[in-house]
């Protein structure tokens, strides 16, 4: 797991160096500090010379000047590279989610995901700033005050033989009771951030429902259980504070308390400056054992936050490149050879059973079926969003799986139920479907999905600002944004998966004409629920259970398959007489 994020450095090693050699430094000379004021205020005692004590305090006063630049440059590399690790973190956790199939990135729900980039990036962030600096300082000046205070001190310093024990023991036992605490509070982010997307995605439903109450109590309680674990993590973390200066007042009494008498009594082994260096340096080395409990209890925080990020980043995509892909897609006929299909392999029954047929390039392809007849799984299988279980899909002649992905989805466009637009002006929104698109072909592909009437009637045109998720233009304004989008891909295979729902019968019509008139070379793939959407395609599919039960013309299932019969007199004869 370490090795995964060490290599997220990268870049940012150099800063890194110089935080530790920095912090290095800086802890060498406080630690040397408290020994020469130790000597200064010997000789003083002793009667030295005023040059002397000049002298030391300058000495003493760039020593202090330059611990001083060490931390604060210190703090500014370990900024540096602590923002710049966490940002590659970023990057590759973000870059491996988009290499994700669909069956990946069903295995973890959006709100975690995105729990995971923010939330707990940023305790690794934390966690990795901690390390190059507190975890480096506290050890290292732990190390040093100690030896100091025992060459200083010599047989007084064995106060410490007692209080790093005990502060030890109590801080153990503070993080064996808090850490539990700590760790289910990250899963319960995942479930705060689900409430948060759902209501704010569905606000119009939930609104429409009257729910707000409802939502409001999800929340809150989603927040309470949050807040309770971590309330509970903290109470028993701030008992940190009173064993520590329980610590620090046992140390100085104790120090003060022998360390007096053994001067007023005028034995040897100890004088006044001794007696204060052994002061600063008993109060250096609690200090960085409560560091070391604060780094202890961040780190234990962030191992969770490690292992949710290493999940994503181990995650292997199941949809991947051959080792000699094929580069171009050369027609867009479509094969489909007695194809099985499951959306998880745990899964006990397929969602597609032994399909089996043929589209020629350039062919009108309608799909028809009742709701979880297997549609969608069917025409994801094309652009290889998912992988198939058994047998094989080809398109243009060459199995799916010998395509570079890029190259496959390029040719292909799909319009998925979902129409989803992004923040931005129209035209930034079609050119997702060719980035290089000019005006014109802006305009035609606006055209061929009758989205120009519309477009034209805002007051900015196509630069008319499309608010997150297309909120501010109507449902079939929608999806023919959607349409044209997919369109300037001047795709070889066409899929559009019920993205006409929203648009009245008359437009719908306008834009199946359109096809025939302008893209006759493109294979047309359309998953309708209205009859007329695909009457007059080449071929109509009927789909029942994930099995294909009708395959033909209008006018053959007509006469030889009773489901496609049944849709056609509701839809049609039928809806006209129970009017």
């Amino acid at each position: 797991m370490l090795k995964k994020f060490l290599k997220c450095v990268r870049e940012y090693k150099k800063p890194t160096y110089l935080t530790l050699i920095f912090i290095t430094t800086e802890v060498v000379i406080e630690a040397i500090i408290p020994f020469i004021t130790a000597r200064l205020v010997n000789g003083i005692q002793s009667g030295i010379e005023m040059s002397t004590i000049l002298k030391t305090g300058a000495i003493l006063f760039v020593m202090a000047l330059s611990s001083l630049a060490c931390g604060g440059i210190a703090g500014m590399t370990s900024a540096n590279a602590a923002a710049g690790f966490a940002k590659n973190v970023r990057h590759d956790v973000f870059e491996k989610i988009q290499k994700f199939s669909f069956y990946n990135i069903d295995k973890f729900s959006t709100s975690s995901l995105v729990t995971r980039l923010t939330t707990d990036i940023t305790n690794v962030q934390t966690a990795y700033m901690m390390l190059i600096r507190i975890a480096v300082r506290a050890p290292l000046m732990l190390i040093f005050s100690i030896v100091m205070a025992y060459i200083m001190g010599g047989a007084l310093a064995g106060t410490f033989v007692f209080v790093i024990p005990f502060l030890v023991f109590g801080l153990l036992i503070i993080a064996k009771y808090a850490m539990p605490a700590f760790r289910r509070v990250f899963k319960k982010y995942d479930k705060l951030n689900e409430s948060i997307e759902e209501n704010v995605r569905a606000m119009r439903v939930v609104k429409g429902f009257a729910r707000e109450d409802f939502e409001k109590k999800k929340f809150n309680a989603a927040a309470e259980d949050i807040r309770n674990d971590f309330t509970r993590a903290e109470r028993i973390v701030a008992l940190n504070n009173p064993i520590m200066q329980f610590c620090i007042y046992f140390n100085m009494i104790f120090v003060m308390a022998v360390g007096s008498y053994i001067i007023i009594g005028h034995k040897s082994g100890i004088n006044v400056g001794e007696l204060s260096s052994m002061l600063t340096y008993g109060f250096q080395i609690l200090i960085q054992l409560m560091m070391l409990s604060m780094i202890y209890v961040m780190l234990t925080m962030s191992a969770e936050a490690m292992k949710r990020i290493v999940e994503v980043l181990d995650e292997e995509p199941t949809v991947t490149d051959p080792e000699n892909p094929i580069a171009e897609v050369k027609d867009g006929s479509v094969t489909f050879k007695n194809v099985s299909f499951k959306y998880s392999h745990r899964a006990k029954e397929y969602a597609l059973c032994n399909i089996d047929f043929d589209i020629p390039s350039g062919a009108t392809v309608g799909i028809l079926g009742g709701t979880g007849s297997g549609k969608t799984a069917l025409v994801s299988l094309i652009p290889r969003l998912y992988d198939v279980e058994e047998g094989e899909v080809l398109v243009g002649g060459e199995n799916v799986k010998n395509y570079k992905k890029h190259d496959l989805r390029e040719a292909v466009a799909m319009v998925l139920q979902k129409n989803l637009l992004f923040s931005g002006t129209i035209a930034e929104n079609l050119r997702w479907g060719n980035e290089n698109a000019t005006d014109e072909e802006l305009a035609a592909a606006c055209k061929m999905a009758c989205a120009d009437e519309f477009i034209n009637s805002f007051p900015d045109g196509y630069n008319t600002y499309i608010e997150q998720g297309g909120t501010n233009v109507s449902g079939g304004q929608k999806q023919r944004l959607c349409i044209a989008r997919a369109l300037l891909k001047r795709p070889k295979i066409l899929i559009l998966d019920d993205s006409t729902s929203a648009v009245d019968t008359k437009t719908d019509a306008k834009i199946r004409e359109s096809f025939k008139k302008y893209i006759p070379d493109t294979t047309k793939i359309v998953i309708a629920q209205r009859v007329s959407s695909v009457m007059e395609s080449d071929i109509i599919i009927i789909l029942d259970g994930g099995a294909v039960v009708g395959m033909g013309k209008h006018d053959e299932l007509l006469k030889t398959n009773e489901i496609y019969k049944e849709m056609y007199t509701q839809q049609t004869n039928g809806g006209e007489q129970d009017a």
